[in-house]
């Protein structure tokens, strides 16, 4: 079992995007009302402040314009409302979590791919990329790609998939209950088991937090069952993460992460 993402194409992302944009209509005018309400009430006091209170609410536009997908992304796990809607998600293309540093750059360049409108360079990039990535994405390394449904394999995609880098760091996996379950483990049984395995139960552990509960639990069970053949030995009874969580502390306790 390999852990792969469908990358989102351009039609669902425009789509997202749009109703973002809407709900950025909709507080834009808030903000050009109160700021109206304020102009007018300081303008006739205060006629030397024109042009800052101009250039100030310039810059407010661009704070708002940029923050809502910088924040969003950076907080809301990859998303903004309109993703959401669309059930799409930011990542890193190594399958990890984007950060605030990671959703900063990639907005940065927000109004270069805008350019000259409705985002034709975003579109004309995207559609040069294997992986759909405009020049936001290009540069922060992230992809957007559709959320799993609990009916589906997890984000399996035809023709493109997005596998986890190998120079993934390691999944913080080292704790006294995995370590005392990993001693429970027979040492030829690891043996056994690959890079490649430890990479799959890592990448899993990387997006556990972002899959419901059952979902996550049929993933560990099946990862699970898969190692138990591998290793040939009997999954214990309880939870399938401590079993998977005792695996990679063995094989990277054993230095089987670099085979």
């Amino acid at each position: 079992m390999e852990l792969e993402f469908a990358v989102a194409g351009v039609g669902s992302r425009f789509v997202a995007v749009l109703l973002d944009h809407l709900i950025m209509a909709g507080l834009f005018l808030v903000l050009g009302l109160l700021w109206g309400v304020l102009v007018s009430s300081v303008a006739n006091r205060i006629n030397l402040l024109g042009k800052w209170i101009l250039a100030l609410f310039i810059a407010l536009n661009f704070a708002l314009y940029w923050g809502y997908f910088t924040l969003f992304e950076a907080f809301w796990r990859g998303q903004t409302p309109g993703k959401r809607t669309m059930k799409l998600r930011v990542i890193k293309d190594s399958g990890r979590q984007i950060t605030l540093f990671e959703a900063m750059s990639r907005n940065l360049l927000r109004i270069i791919d805008y350019l000259p409108a409705l985002y034709l360079v975003g579109v004309i990039t995207m559609l040069c990329t294997k992986r759909h990535q405009r020049l936001g994405d290009l540069a922060a390394g992230t992809i957007v790609v559709h959320e799993r449904s609990d009916e589906q394999p997890l984000l399996i995609e035809r023709g493109s998939s997005i596998m986890p880098a190998q120079s993934l760091p390691a999944f913080d996996l080292v704790s006294s209950a995995a370590a005392q379950s990993a001693g429970s483990l027979p040492a030829d049984a690891v043996t056994k088991l690959r890079a490649d395995d430890l990479l799959l139960i890592e990448s899993f552990f990387a997006r556990a937090l972002d899959l419901s509960l059952a979902t996550r639990a049929e993933i560990a069970g099946r990862i699970a069952a898969q190692m138990a053949v591998k290793m040939n030995v009997t999954v214990p009874a309880g939870n399938p993460e401590r079993f998977l969580e005792a695996i990679a502390y063995a094989m990277r306790s054993s230095g089987r992460a670099r085979l």
